[in-house]
């Protein structure tokens, strides 16, 4: 007579409900995976099979086994919060230097500006080569630099297509020719005139003035000057920017490539100490039509230093800083790492996962949403896949299977009773 099957089926019951305690613990914990007890039978077997026991000898946990199912999204409006819909991981960096994995994407930024999650692992990206357009190298934490961002003059900014300075006005061919000589403080000896604002080399704002002044028919001269004065030099300082000609349809004949001009600096001694070299003004899809005067772009390339204002997230997982400047700058690019064996990962507690040799190494990094990665959504979580009602019933089914077993030793314990008894 034996108690093997019972104790064993007491044993098992016992985990199976660790089990589903755990899974109700963790039904509140985004990005955290439930876990499923699975078992096997037992039979003792003798060589060749003699003397084998049919009957069993009960019953064995053989794995528990992690459900990798997708979770459901919870928006948070947090900009920091990551959510990833199908497969991958993130990757982070333990504050040993070990590469750890999570589907939990709370993540924040520490004192050193380094994004961690609530357990200081660093967050992983491949940093961002601006030459290229596209993220390059190991991956490696990211970081934002606090303080203020670094100004670019006019001129010198990373935008090709804009470089300099591009207006595209029209100017209104109906307009008289002024009669009186061309001054910056005489509003009746030119047409037209807009401003705009530069940056010099520092971030300091100064305030570009373009007067426009017809000739002739067809044929404009532009003025420009900086902070109220002319600026092409001191022997005159006339601020004749360039001329153009239109033909008889109103379409721009000349100037077909704006020279690059040296803008002087009002502010500098002696007068002709260059503040922007070769700045390049582009007057391309500038018009004459009987119209009024117009602008339909007026831009240049130059900003102000400015403070981080924040962090963001796409859905290629480009994470960009955005400064109080307008601008916004590429820092990094999310590399999800995927495994060929899910449950060959190590749970180590804190939403995070170790690589093994059950699992396998990454199969390599990827953008979200390339190839088999899940897309990523910023300001968003993932739920725990704990089915909460599914384990509540679990729950009780665990522990009627404990009483079970728990009844057949109670029925063994009854029968050797009875044994001892006899006489």
């Amino acid at each position: 007579m034996s108690f093997q099957q019972g104790l064993s089926g007491l044993s098992a019951t016992s985990k199976n409900l660790e089990v589903i305690g755990n899974n109700i613990a963790n039904a509140g914990t985004y990005g955290a995976k439930s876990s499923r007890a699975e078992f096997g039978d037992m039979y003792a077997t003798a060589i060749n099979g003699a003397g084998s026991a049919k009957s069993g000898i009960g019953v064995n946990l053989l794995a528990v086994a992690q459900q990798f199912t997708q979770g459901n999204t919870s928006t948070t409006g947090n900009p920091m919060d990551l959510s990833i819909n199908g497969r991958g991981f993130f990757q982070v960096s333990s504050p040993s230097g070990e590469t750890l994995y999570s589907r939990n994407g709370q993540f924040k930024l520490d004192r050193e500006g380094y994004v961690v999650n609530n357990t200081g692992d660093k967050l992983l990206a491949q940093g961002w080569n601006e030459a290229a357009g596209r993220a390059a190298g190991d991956a490696a934490p990211i970081r934002l630099q606090s303080g203020l961002g670094d100004p670019v003059a006019t001129g010198a900014g990373s935008d090709l297509a804009l470089r300099g300075v591009r207006l595209a006005i029209n100017l209104d061919a109906r307009k008289d020719v002024p009669a009186t000589a061309m001054s910056f403080t005489q509003p009746d000896s030119y047409n037209f005139s807009t401003s705009q604002t530069l940056y010099d080399s520092q971030g300091a704002p100064l305030t570009m003035n373009y007067y426009f002044r017809k000739t002739a028919a067809n044929a404009w001269d532009v003025y420009a000057s900086v902070n109220g004065q002319a600026f092409d030099g001191p022997t005159p300082a006339t601020g004749l920017v360039t001329s153009m000609t239109f033909d008889a349809q109103g379409q721009m004949t000349a100037p077909a490539v704006m020279p690059a001009i040296n803008v002087i600096d009002p502010r500098a001694t002696p007068l002709a100490t260059p503040l922007f070299a070769a700045l390049p003004i582009n007057f391309t899809g500038t018009s004459q039509y009987a119209a009024g005067f117009s602008i339909s772009e007026l831009k240049q390339d130059g900003f102000a230093s400015g403070e981080l204002t924040g962090i963001t997230f796409d859905t290629s997982g480009v994470v960009k800083a955005s400064y109080s400047n307008g601008r916004s700058t590429n820092l990094a690019q999310l590399q999800l790492a995927d495994f060929t064996n899910l449950q060959g990962l190590q749970p180590l507690g804190s939403n995070l996962w170790k690589a093994t040799y059950a699992s396998g190494e990454p199969t390599g990094g990827g953008a979200p949403g390339s190839g088999t990665y899940g897309a990523l959504q910023a300001g968003a979580l993932e739920e725990s896949n704990v089915d909460l009602t599914g384990e509540l019933v679990n729950l009780i089914t665990a522990q009627r299977m404990y009483q079970a077993n728990a009844q057949t030793i109670s029925t063994q314990s009854e029968i050797l009773q009875t044994l001892t008894n006899l006489r």
